[in-house]
């Protein structure tokens, strides 16, 4: 089926055309570098569309008002990921972060040394690159970049270069959002008034809340002003006209429902899009001064080298959305996988109104006994309420198992509050856009399907790539890991999990586990099963079949099999572990010995005063710290 429908109708005699007309008016001479465009990308972090010119009325955004005044403002711009790291990993390769295995946050994820991403394509363009000055790709920037660094520039380039650079802002992350530090805002005058903003209804309406809420405004605030300085910076080097400029925000709000989330409040993003006069016939398909023309993050490096007048790599998952290349979407995928120590395989698509979403592990609640969700700021807020028992309905939702799979209607439904999934009336719809799911996921070797212990082991095995080795699955063999994956929540009869318990395959194995794990009923009839694949040689079938066994039934070898995978040299192995050992609860107290003496010491460190690393180490020591206090131990975390 063709998706796309194509902007620019030139054909093959029009670009050999324009070729030889420049030839012409040229003389024979390479069009001259500072012909093309530069390229200004100025992202922040963990904000909606509340920007003025998208009309909300707290928002105080001049300088990014004025620039939208005469520029493109987008309403379907959405990150494919409702967190940092892999958006981020999105944005820079162009790719799927699903199909190269990045979308776990904060991971080191091996790549195809083949892959190039955007950086390097426009360096090897002639473009001068510059990066200030967070990555956050899942993988190493080392050498991507001509500078990335907290005083890369664009006045760094040398001169007559065109450049493409990024300043990303981190004022408004959820950290500051969250801390309500009077030291972020202290530049600005003018305050919003917690009494005249408008919750959500799945947060808690208290005071607190509201300050929370309209700090996030003071910090956009903020954010704005940077904005500014750049854009005069621009002005006063005389480059305003000389460059196309994007404004966005990374994903959505960094508060509970959005931020972590798959959903549309945590994938819309903000963009304001900036072409110059002279650039203009590049958007020539646009008309006024918005849009709805849908595209995700997978489709800016391609169109940020469509631009460019570059070649987009083949390898590039994305299409350009601008350009005489431009095409336009009919679906936006989305994805959440392992966040901080919170495992999730959750997938959606949105057709321009619908959106729907499949949850891979909806016996997980999203909002999980994990340390993560026992901070303060809107989190504190949220646990002190529903300690006593004043949590609105849509607030208790986070905390329950997730339902199975969801349909929005976001033209009618835009706070997503109504599920239509058992509607008879949206069952073609729902088929069509579960086929295009799972087409895309098979299309793209969904890694996520075989799960970040299984991937990364087979990649350090095979000296290999995540995505390549995820492309060493036949498409029969993914379709079979599809199939057994989308059994959780839907098992009538536990017959139905037993050929996935013996498949060859460890991925089917695994999610057959998963399965057993939201399965309700008693699960006595398949204990055999459950005891041999505690045996099972891949580490990350032997510790949910653990996990399982303590949980629903009461052999102790389990507690010896979690305990050898905590003291495996792998720490994405460990990982798994120390996740499982947390979803224990109370049950975990047989471990705790192990964890204090020998464990948590291995990954303690200077980070937040508690972890050894910003990766794997820190989510182990997050896992177990929370095991611990579950547990009743008393225990010295961050703030």
């Amino acid at each position: 089926m063709n998706r796309y429908k194509i902007f620019g109708k030139c054909g093959f005699f029009y670009p050999l055309l324009l070729v030889f007309i420049l030839g012409v008016f040229n003389c024979g001479h390479d069009v001259n570098a500072q012909d093309r465009p530069n390229i200004l990308w100025i992202s922040h972090e963990d904000l909606s569309p509340i920007y003025g010119c998208y009309g909300d009325s707290l928002a105080r955004t001049p300088a990014i008002d004025q620039l939208a005044e005469r520029s493109i403002r987008f309403n379907k711009a959405f990150s494919n990921a409702p967190i940092c790291a892999p958006a981020r990993s999105t944005l820079i390769t162009g790719m799927y972060a699903i199909s190269l295995g990045s979308q776990h946050l904060r991971s080191e994820t091996p790549v195809p040394e083949s892959m190039k991403i955007l950086p390097e394509v426009m360096r090897e363009s002639g473009y001068y690159t510059s990066n200030n000055v967070k990555t956050d790709y899942n993988f190493s920037h080392e050498g991507r970049w001509d500078e990335s660094s907290s005083t890369a520039h664009w006045r760094n380039r040398p001169e007559g270069k065109p450049f493409f650079s990024v300043f990303n802002f981190m004022i408004t992350h959820e950290g500051p959002t969250n801390a309500l530090r009077k030291s972020d805002t202290e530049s600005l005058t003018a305050f919003t008034d917690p009494d005249r903003v408008r919750l959500p209804p799945y947060l808690p309406d208290s005071p607190k809340m509201r300050e929370i809420w309209a700090h996030m405004y003071d910090l956009l605030a903020v954010f704005d002003r940077g904005v500014a300085r750049l854009l005069s910076q621009l002005e006063e080097d005389g480059l305003l006209e000389e460059t196309i400029i994007f404004v966005f925000s990374d994903h959505g709000h960094g508060l509970p429902g959005h931020k972590r989330w798959l959903n549309n409040a945590g994938l819309q993003v903000p963009f304001v899009l900036h072409v110059p006069e002279k650039y203009q016939h590049l958007v020539s398909h646009i008309r006024g001064a918005e849009t709805d023309i849908k595209v995700g993050f997978v489709d800016f490096a391609p169109t940020v080298i469509s631009l460019a007048g570059a070649k987009v790599p083949e390898m590039m998952e994305g299409k350009p959305f601008l350009g005489q290349e431009a095409v336009e979407k009919e679906y936006v995928f989305g994805y959440r996988d392992r966040a901080d120590d919170c495992y999730e395989v959750s997938r959606s698509v949105y057709d321009g109104r619908y959106l729907y979403i499949r949850h891979f592990m909806p016996q997980l609640p999203y909002y999980q006994n994990a340390l993560i969700f026992n901070k303060g700021g809107s989190y504190e807020e949220i646990n002190r309420i529903r300690d006593r028992g004043q949590l609105p309905d849509a607030a208790q939702r986070m905390f329950a198992a997730k339902e199975v799979e969801l349909l929005y209607d976001l033209e009618n439904d835009p706070m997503e509050q109504t599920n239509l999934i058992d509607r008879p009336e949206f069952a073609g719809l729902i088929q069509k856009l579960t086929g295009e799911l799972d087409e895309w996921m098979i299309r793209n070797r969904d890694t996520g399907l075989i799960t970040e212990g299984i991937m990364m082991q087979e990649a350090r095995t095979k000296n290999s790539s995540v995505y390549e080795v995820a492309r060493s699955y036949s498409k029969e063999e993914f379709e079979k890991i599809l199939e057994a994956a989308k059994m959780v929540g839907k098992v009538s009869g536990l017959e139905e999990l037993e050929p996935y318990f013996k498949a060859g395959d460890a991925a089917q194995r695994f999610w057959s586990l998963i399965a057993l794990d939201a399965y309700e009923g008693t699960i006595e009839p398949v204990m055999p099963e459950l005891k041999e694949l505690m045996q099972d040689e891949v580490p990350a079938v032997a510790i949910k079949a653990a996990e399982v066994m303590v949980k629903r039934g009461n052999d102790p070898l389990a507690f010896t099999v979690l305990e050898n995978m905590l003291k495996l040299p792998d720490e994405v192995q460990v990982l798994q572990a120390a996740i499982s050992v947390r979803q224990l609860g109370e049950k975990a107290a047989p471990l705790l010995p192990v964890i204090q003496n020998e464990i948590f010491p291995k990954y303690a460190g200077d980070i937040w005063g508690r972890y050894k690393s910003w990766s794997y180490p820190m989510f182990i020591g997050m896992a177990l710290d929370q095991t611990q206090i579950i547990c009743g131990i008393g225990i010295d975390t961050h703030k």
